[in-house]
């Protein structure tokens, strides 16, 4: 197992372990945004000095984008590329955290540029279609296609948020993410079968942040949202619709954007599995409008946040 202390690389295993420290000497990162980050975070200093990244950010039309996204890169301590194929140079793995939108783009730009048996970990949040169709692409240049479904937020756990691995390659997978003392369990089934565990839970997590908002707003403004929650308490004993309130607001308020591209794969997962998928895509319309708002949210008060989207719609006409 490979331990950490004050950013130093320590090694005490046997010898299938000492084969993943030989070969694990560099990291590669397609996307650094949030997860990419908090994975970067959690791994340590040492490895951060050995991470290659690349964001599609550094290439954006305005400065602002592409520096932030640079200061990025420098507050990490990982090598920033100018592009993909430069981020996977010599890399035994790379870890794919892009929007779910740009997942299959990803895996069409890289496959042409992969190193010889790389492990190609795609911890994006997409339906088993399009992680199948990704899996050909990668597979069919000598990559080696890995499901990955990451459970819960990254934070606070970082590099050991929970995970779910499904593929022909998740043993390889299983062996790496433990060098790297992540958390990940393997899924029975077909690849895909992480990515469908994911998506299906998203249709109660994200839904209910969306249900949330819409009872909310409407409760604030007819001045009934109090007793309503109240009422749900009431009803549904222990779960804490008052307590959860602000959380659920700040979920869809601060990450709506991103939860909307995650909502049309799991409407994709639905209609793939030959369900009405009604619920999804109204979820969809929720987190897209609220996200593109850009309306900072009240962690402890529900009100305020309900407030401040109320006066943003109102200011575009969208409210009444």
């Amino acid at each position: 197992m490979l331990v950490k202390g004050d950013g130093t690389l320590i090694w005490n295993g046997g010898r299938a372990e000492k084969t993943v420290q030989e070969n694990l000497t560099k990291l590669a990162f397609i996307g650094f945004g949030e997860a990419a980050q908090a994975f970067v975070g959690g791994f340590g200093p040492a490895w951060a000095g050995v991470s290659q990244v690349y964001d599609i950010k550094t290439d954006h039309d305005e400065p602002a984008i592409r520096d932030g996204k640079r200061a990025d890169y420098e507050t990490a301590g990982v090598i920033g590329c100018a592009t993909a194929a430069e981020a996977l140079a010599g890399a035994p793995v790379v870890f794919s955290l892009v929007t779910a939108d740009q997942a299959l783009e990803v895996a069409k730009a890289t496959a042409g540029h992969l190193p010889a048996g790389i492990l190609y970990f795609d911890c994006n949040s997409c339906s088993p279609g399009s992680k199948r169709r990704a899996a050909e692409l990668i597979d069919g240049n000598g990559g080696r296609y890995v499901d990955v479904a990451v459970m819960t937020p990254v934070y606070p756990r970082r590099h050991q948020t929970p995970l779910l691995v499904s593929g022909r390659h998740k043993e390889a997978a299983l062996e790496l993410m433990s060098a790297l003392q992540m958390q990940a369990e393997p899924v029975e089934g077909p690849l895909g079968a992480a990515a469908a565990i994911k998506m299906v839970r998203s249709i109660m997590v994200k839904g209910m942040e969306a249900l949330y908002m819409e009872c909310v707003l409407t409760g604030r403004q007819s001045g009934v949202e109090e007793v309503v929650l109240d009422s749900l308490d009431d009803t549904f004993p222990g779960f804490g619709f008052k307590d959860r309130a602000a959380y659920m607001l700040e979920r869809v308020m601060t990450h709506g954007v991103r939860r909307a591209a995650e909502m049309r794969e799991v409407a994709l997962t639905v209609e793939e599995a030959g369900q009405l998928n009604a619920m999804s895509r109204a979820t969809v319309e929720w987190q897209q409008m609220i996200g593109d708002l850009g309306v900072s949210a009240d962690l402890n008060d529900y009100t305020a946040s309900a407030d401040a989207v109320l006066a943003k719609l109102q200011s575009r006409g969208d409210a009444s």
